[in-house]
């Protein structure tokens, strides 16, 4: 990986899973990372274990639910806090719902979505002038979004509301790539498929 010294980064949902092994990876290179999730025991305890692996960069670990508009903001004072540029921004923090289709409830759908989408895209645009600060014409500020194999091929049994959630996510990915590359910030997702 390239080396990434001094930048910083934000990741969300990042306690466990995905967002934990992008952290380890980033640190690796060199890159200093916030962690939030909406547990803020759960992050102070995933930064002390990265920072104890001897990576080149560091991690911070804070509370950051980004299921309501008040905690998005909420993040957002808190890394601006903490830096005036970022270098990468990803979007992981994500939530799930699986019921049979006959029962599957009306809340389902908002909620999943509030966090899957809508919190993906306030985010991005609330730390917009972060990214822009840390842009450069050779050295691009970075979003990633975590999307899922389930949001590109149909299936996924009955989480009906998740994988319509994640091709939301697809789409609006290509929508802000078209509109942020030419202010020199990359906008890309990324497609897992199930894990453990």
């Amino acid at each position: 990986m390239k080396r990434l010294d001094g930048k910083s980064a934000l990741i969300t949902g990042a306690a466990t899973g995905i967002g934990y092994m992008a952290a380890e990876g980033l640190m690796g290179a060199g890159c200093n990372v916030m962690i939030a999730s909406r547990k803020q025991h759960a992050c102070e305890g995933a930064a002390k274990e990265l920072n104890s692996l001897g990576l080149r960069g560091k991690a911070e670990g804070f509370a950051g639910d980004v299921g309501s508009e008040e905690g998005i903001n909420a993040l957002v004072d808190e890394v601006k806090s903490r830096t005036d540029t970022l270098n990468i921004l990803m979007n992981n923090a994500g939530k799930t719902w699986g019921a049979p289709f006959e029962e599957f409830p009306y809340e389902a759908w908002s909620r999943v979505f509030d966090v899957n989408v809508t919190a993906m895209f306030v985010l991005t645009q609330k730390l917009i002038p972060l990214l822009k600060a840390a842009a450069t014409p050779e050295d691009p500020a970075r979003v990633i979004n975590t999307g899922s194999i389930g949001g590109i091929l149909p299936g996924g049994g009955q989480a009906y509301s998740y994988g319509v959630s994640k091709a939301a996510v697809h789409f609006m990915t290509e929508t802000l790539s078209a509109k942020f590359a030419p202010q020199h910030i990359t906008v890309n997702a990324i497609a897992p498929g199930p894990f453990m």
